[in-house]
């Protein structure tokens, strides 16, 4: 079975999508729908903007979704089986398996940006990289800490990000270092996603999430939250909601759709990370990347 998974905050670069627009009528017209509906020209940041345009959360996410979303779009032969997205990736997995359409996902992925960055705003917060330690380790001490830290981001075995206040996330990582960690790497990042610190943004997001339609999707798309296949537009909703302050189980996601009889895996939209962390969970398992 044929996977396609999309990327999240992070794989976003200057000059993305602009061979797309360049070279397809398709795209084009995609792009300056999303321009219009934005209200300012997202894709002028996109393809000649700079790095610190593109690092701001309301800029990031739209323009990694509409990477993804207008490259899948084009691309021959696009039949997948299963689809997953990591984080904001989930967005563009539920337009290209059809439970979204691309004008609403595109919409709630705006209000999702612009609720995460007030979030952010609220009060001081970061994420970590934590590399070498069980999950299982990561937890326990995440867990001992009374500042607000949690397990965020399980991309491979061994790589875990950690999410919350920056006191906490700095005490975390002082303690996961002694306990032997490899690393503990503070990441530039805008604020402590997928943590309790977004509860502001799930609540304004959840607003939106109800108030758009979901239809039955072609393929099931497993989620972060769970990590288990799922096609119920009801249960889908539920799942992104929750996605804002809950886990990124990429890993358990992976095991899942390879259990579920996944048979590659296809990246698409910018930069290639999801295809490293595939091959960490399953180094036979063959890999493509679709991005331009």
């Amino acid at each position: 079975m044929k996977a396609y998974v999309f990327p999240g905050q992070g794989a976003q670069f200057v000059g993305m999508g602009k061979e797309l627009y360049e070279n397809s009528d398709l795209a084009k017209a995609m792009f300056e729908k999303a321009n219009e509906i934005i209200g300012f020209r997202i894709t002028d940041l996109m393809f000649d903007g700079t790095d610190e345009d593109l690092k701001q959360t309301k800029v990031t996410q739209p323009a990694i979704f509409l990477h993804s979303v207008i490259l899948g779009s084009v691309l021959p032969d696009f039949k997948p089986e299963m689809v997953a997205g990591h984080s904001l990736g989930e967005f563009s997995a539920l337009v290209m398996n059809k439970t979204l359409s691309f004008e609403d996902a595109f919409r709630l992925v705006i209000a999702r940006a612009n609720a995460m960055q007030k979030a952010c705003e609220l009060a001081p917060s970061t994420m970590a990289a934590i590399l070498g330690l069980a999950d299982n380790v990561v937890e326990e001490i995440c867990a001992s800490i009374p500042e607000i830290v949690v397990a965020a981001n399980y991309n491979c075995p061994g790589q875990l990000v950690i999410s919350g206040s920056m006191e906490g996330v700095q005490i975390a990582c002082e303690k996961l270092t002694a306990a032997g960690a490899k690393r503990a790497l503070m990441l530039n990042v805008g604020g402590a996603f997928h943590s309790p610190l977004m509860e502001p943004a799930r609540v304004e997001l959840a607003a939106a999430i109800h108030a758009t339609n979901f239809a039955n999707p072609i393929c099931p798309i497993y989620q972060n939250i769970n990590a288990q296949a799922t096609i119920a537009p009801d249960q889908i909703k539920e799942n992104l909601i929750l996605q804002l302050t809950g886990a990124v189980r990429w890993t358990q996601t992976i095991e899942a759709m390879i259990a579920g009889g996944a048979s590659s895996f296809t990246e698409v939209g910018p930069g290639t990370v999801l295809q490293g962390l595939v091959k960490k969970v399953d180094r036979q398992m063959p890999t493509a990347s679709a991005s331009i």
